[in-house]
């Protein structure tokens, strides 16, 4: 089965694929032996981490300036 790459960097699953996984809205994408791996999440893992980041007082402007942080020290 293909799925394409949008110019938005978005992939749609193939049905056949995507049906294998009802209610799955998630996704852990890592990078293995050069192939594009998803694993199925929970959406309670996620609720999880967001309640750990708002604990820890965490902000999205946090990790914006984390990730800028981060790709300025690639270069």
């Amino acid at each position: 089965m293909l799925a394409k790459k949008t110019s938005k960097n978005q992939l749609t699953l193939p049905k056949k694929i995507a049906d294998r996984f009802p209610g799955t809205d998630y996704f852990d994408v890592q990078v293995e032996d050069g192939a594009i791996v998803l694993r199925p999440i929970e959406l309670d893992r996620i609720d999880r981490v967001r309640d750990k980041l708002v604990k820890l007082g965490i902000t999205q402007r946090d990790a914006s300036r984390a990730v800028e942080w981060a790709r300025a020290s690639e270069r």
